[in-house]
C-alpha cells in the first residue's frame, strides 16, 4: 500500500471512529451526564457540603436531593437521634436530578471523604422528564463514580421513595420502573439495594399527608420510619456491633 493510500485510509477509519465516539456520546441520556446548577441556593449549598467535606472524620453519608436535604429540617431530631454520634454527613440539595449529584462528586463533595458508608436516595426529581431506563442510568453512573473514587466505601442504594396520592401517580410509576432496574446494582458485597416504600404507603398503595405532606417530601413521622427501615441495614454495613 503507497504512502498516499495508506494516508486515505487511516483518514477514514479516523473520521469513522470519531463519529461512533460522538454518535454514542450523543446517544447517552442526560441524566448521566455530570451538569452543574446556576442558582445561588444551588452554589452556596455546594459550598456549604464542600466546606464541611474539607474538615474529613466522616464514616457515614447521604447523598441526595431535598428529601435528604430535610434531614436538616423536619428530620432533625431524627437525625440527631440515629446519627449524631455516628459522624454522618449530609450532601443533599433540593431540586437535584441524578446529573447534578454527578457533578458533585466530581467538584468536593467527597474530596477529603473516606465514608465507610453511602446512602443514596436520588432520582425522584427527574421523573417528570426523563423515563424509566434513563434515570437508572443515572443511579448506575453515581453508584459507579462513587464505587470508582472510593471503593473502598459501602454504597446502601435505597429505592426512590413514592409520591403523589396514590398508585396510578404518573411520577409514581416512572420511579418504580427506574427502581425495578437500578436493584440490579446490588452486588451482595459493596452496593446494597434497599426499596423501602412499603413502609411508607397504605395496604392500597395511598401515601397520608402525615408521612408526606406534599406527597413527596417527609414530615418529622416520615424521618423516623425512613431512619428505623434502614437502620439494621446501617449498622450491618457499618460493622457497628449489634
Amino acid at each position: 500500500m503507497n504512502r498516499t493510500r495508506a494516508s486515505l485510509v487511516y483518514a477514514l477509519v479516523f473520521a469513522a471512529t470519531s463519529f461512533l465516539a460522538t454518535a454514542t456520546s450523543a446517544d447517552e441520556p442526560a441524566t448521566v451526564k455530570p451538569v452543574p446548577r446556576t442558582d445561588q441556593g444551588w452554589v452556596n449549598r455546594q459550598e456549604q457540603i464542600n466546606a464541611r467535606a474539607k474538615e474529613g472524620d466522616i464514616d457515614l453519608l447521604f447523598i441526595g436531593d431535598s428529601i435528604t436535604q430535610g434531614w436538616m429540617g423536619a428530620g432533625k431530631d431524627v437525625w440527631q437521634k440515629y446519627y449524631g454520634e455516628r459522624k454522618a454527613m449530609n450532601a443533599g440539595i433540593g431540586g437535584d436530578r441524578t446529573q447534578h449529584v454527578l457533578y458533585r462528586l466530581d467538584h468536593g463533595n467527597i474530596d477529603d471523604l473516606k465514608p465507610k458508608l453511602a446512602v443514596i436516595m436520588i432520582g425522584t426529581n427527574n421523573s417528570g422528564t426523563d423515563s424509566s431506563e434513563d434515570i437508572a442510568a443515572g443511579i448506575k453512573a453515581i453508584v459507579e463514580k462513587l464505587r470508582t473514587e472510593r471503593p473502598e466505601t459501602k454504597i446502601l442504594l435505597l429505592g426512590i421513595f413514592p409520591r403523589g396520592p396514590d398508585a396510578e401517580d404518573a411520577k409514581r410509576k416512572v420511579n418504580i420502573g427506574a427502581n425495578e432496574i437500578a436493584k440490579q446494582l446490588d452486588d451482595g458485597q459493596s452496593v446494597t439495594y434497599l426499596d423501602i416504600s412499603d413502609k411508607f404507603l397504605e395496604p392500597d398503595g395511598a401515601l397520608s399527608k402525615e408521612i408526606m405532606p406534599d406527597l413527596l417530601h417527609l414530615s418529622p413521622k416520615g424521618y423516623e420510619i425512613w431512619a428505623e427501615s434502614i437502620e439494621p441495614k446501617v449498622a450491618e454495613l457499618m460493622g457497628e456491633k449489634k
